[in-house]
């Protein structure tokens, strides 16, 4: 089953919601099963760097297929899979993988508050899968 796009616009609206109820400026992502993006949205005031990070976290979830703060970056093997791809993936805390049937059909990433609250909104967003 395929993300659509109202799936993905949906949940990057609930992401965008919940980052305005806790008052942070967010950019959120939601990538494909490929990593190719879906839905972007970055709110006004969210620093410009939050959308590259946003993408990248989405991308390296649906990548290695787990949250994105599980990605350990100072591993030899994924710093040399992260250089094949070009400065794609960001292994940072912040992005989750949308799962539909057992399969991992894409990923949805926020970034501009802390790790913490970067992942906190991707959840919301997924619940409103």
């Amino acid at each position: 089953m395929a993300l659509t796009l109202g799936d993905a616009n949906r949940m990057v609206q609930a992401a965008i919601a919940e980052a305005g109820r806790i008052n942070i400026k967010l950019s959120v992502s939601v990538c494909d099963a490929g990593g190719h993006l879906l839905a972007f949205n970055r709110m006004e005031g969210a620093i410009f760097i939050s959308a590259v990070a946003a993408q990248g976290k989405a991308v390296g979830a649906v990548g290695f297929g787990r949250d994105s703060g599980a990605i350990p970056g100072d591993s030899p093997v994924i710093q040399a899979i992260m250089a094949t791809q070009g400065g794609r993936i960001v292994p940072a805390q912040g992005a989750v993988c949308i799962v539909q049937n057992g399969e991992i059909v894409g990923a949805i990433g926020g970034s501009g508050g802390t790790a913490q609250q970067d992942e906190d909104c991707a959840r919301v967003g997924l619940a409103a899968l």
